[in-house]
This record gives structure tokens, C-alpha cells and sequence, in this order.
């Protein structure tokens, strides 16, 4: 028969972390680190089917797309990209430092990687004011309402040496006469936009599924309405796809809103830190989709332009 000081010399010591229906760490470690890779596998699964209508709708109206895709600021989508792969380092040295016990360094990197997804969500305010503004929010209505004859003051916008921009993204200085769109509906430059397939019509290069979608069946000419509707496919997907990774950024920073107050006292160490790891398992999947997003949305498309 066991003793006293034997029963407790046997259960005396409890791994910090330990939750009660695991029998050991090793076993608690595996188990969480299966359940969020099942959990980023449903993510990529619900990630794919958006990519993959990207995708469809683009080999249908790729002149369409590329019109869009001009519309949007390659220099803020450059910008986010930076900033997120930033965020990626600081992410992993908070995990590095949660290993070797450094509260302090914990800290400091969980409050970088804060700032640097804040500044993401403040880029995309930035840009999403921008399609508010020059009606390219594709539900009607939910566009800035401008009077006939409205006049604004415009300040001149970053943009990059090379980059080349539809007018409706552009703003240069002084007062300017604005698109009169009293209802809020979406626009597109048609004068500028239709530039692109009117080309690509003249070379012979519309798909069949380009000259149903964007020609007048009676007249065979360019229609504009029709080439707009296509435009606004894009933005819906635009829209979508930015809009739920900027969501999954949010709850991101909810986690390294947790983990910091964790962190602050001193939870985890060398030998408990799967909650720090697992966030970053999540922070690094989200930083990973904008590096497939910031191509196939402001990139693609682009050389058409030219």
C-alpha cells in the first residue's frame, strides 16, 4: 500500500496549462494543434469558393476585370501587403520570445502586430471612402448622392511612379466638377473604361463571352450598360473578398487583444505557450490570403492599360 508522502510526491506537480481532460501536455499540445488545422482547412475551403468565382467570372470578362481592377490603388494595396508581412515577423517573435519566457519582449511584439493590423483596417477605410465617393460601391444607394452641378475640393493622392490609374481613382488638385449620381448608383467612367474593350474589339481579341456580354445583339456595337454590369461583378467580388478578410483581421486582433492581457501577467513560458502559437497559426493563414487578394484584385489586369 502506497503512503501518504508517496501519493503526494506522485501527484504533487501540474503542468502550468494543463487542462483537466488531458492526461498530459504533449497529448493537450496535439490535440489543439489538430483542431486549428481543421479549423484553417474549413477556412481555406470557404476562401477557395470565393477565389474560385474570382476566377470563373474572370475568364468569362477578363477586359471587364481588368477596368475594375483599375479603379483600385495599387499603392494602398502595396502598402496593407508590407504591413502584413511585417506583422508576420512580429507575430513570429512573439511566439519565439512566449518559448523562451520573455514577458516583456511578449508584450511589445503582441502590441506591433496590434498597430500593424490597425493600420491595415485604416488603409481599408481609406479605400473603401474612395469607392463611397466616386460611386463604385456596386448596391445602388449605398453611394455618396451628388447633385447636379455639385462641386468638390480634391486633394492630389499618392501614387506610384509607375502606376496608371483609371480617372474615377484619380484626384488632382483645386475644385472639380463631380459625376451628378443623385440616386447613389454605381458608376464607371464609360469614356475611359470602355477604352479597353474597344481595343481588345478592334484586334480581335473579345472572347465569344465577351462579345455577348458587353455588344449590342442588334447593332453589334459596344454597350455601355452591359460593360458596367460586368465591371460591377467585379466590385461585388472586390467587396466580398476584402470584406470578410478584413473581418478575419478583426477577430485577429481580438486574439492579440487576449494575448496581450495574458501576456501582461505572465501566463505564458517554456513550457505553456500552444495559445500563443495556434493565434499565430491564425494571424499568419489571414496574412496569407491578402498575399493571393493583392494580385488577383489590383495587379491582374493591369498591363492591359498599357
Amino acid at each position: 500500500m502506497s503512503s501518504h508522502a508517496d501519493t503526494h510526491e506522485e501527484f504533487h506537480y501540474h503542468a502550468p496549462g494543463l487542462q483537466h481532460q488531458f492526461e498530459d501536455m504533449k497529448q493537450q499540445e496535439e490535440s489543439v494543434s489538430i483542431g486549428m488545422w481543421m479549423f484553417l482547412v474549413q477556412e481555406i475551403m470557404f476562401f477557395g469558393g470565393l477565389f474560385t468565382a474570382y476566377l470563373v467570372f474572370r475568364s468569362r470578362y477578363p477586359m471587364a476585370f481588368a477596368a475594375g481592377s483599375n479603379h483600385l490603388d495599387a499603392f494602398w494595396g502595396g502598402l496593407n501587403t508590407l504591413v502584413l508581412i511585417v506583422s508576420s515577423l512580429t507575430m513570429a517573435l512573439t511566439v519565439y520570445y512566449a518559448q523562451k519566457g520573455n514577458r516583456n519582449m511578449q508584450v511589445v511584439m503582441i502590441i506591433l502586430t496590434m498597430l500593424f493590423g490597425a493600420t491595415f483596417l485604416g488603409v481599408k477605410v481609406i479605400e473603401y471612402s474612395d469607392k463611397y465617393e466616386h460611386g463604385l460601391v456596386p448596391v445602388q444607394g449605398w453611394n455618396r448622392k451628388i447633385k447636379a452641378g455639385e462641386h468638390k475640393t480634391e486633394t492630389s493622392s499618392i501614387t506610384m511612379p509607375f502606376e496608371t490609374r483609371a480617372i474615377a481613382s484619380e484626384s488632382t488638385a483645386g475644385t472639380t466638377a463631380v459625376h451628378p449620381n443623385p440616386k447613389g448608383e454605381f458608376q464607371i467612367d464609360v469614356e475611359k473604361d470602355m477604352k479597353l474593350p474597344q481595343l481588345a474589339k478592334d484586334g480581335n481579341f473579345l472572347t465569344e463571352t465577351e462579345r455577348v456580354g458587353y455588344t449590342n445583339p442588334t447593332t453589334g456595337q459596344l454597350d455601355p450598360e452591359k460593360f458596367r454590369d460586368k465591371v460591377r461583378i467585379f466590385f461585388y467580388i472586390y467587396f466580398v473578398m476584402t470584406g470578410l478578410h478584413a473581418l478575419h483581421m478583426i477577430i485577429g486582433l481580438g486574439l492579440m487583444a487576449w494575448l496581450l492581457w495574458m501576456s501582461w501577467r505572465n501566463t505564458f513560458s517554456a513550457e505553456y505557450y500552444m495559445p500563443v502559437e495556434m493565434s499565430g497559426l491564425y494571424w499568419h493563414f489571414v496574412d496569407i490570403v491578402w498575399i493571393f487578394l493583392f494580385p488577383l484584385l489590383y495587379l491582374l489586369g493591369r498591363h492591359f492599360v498599357h
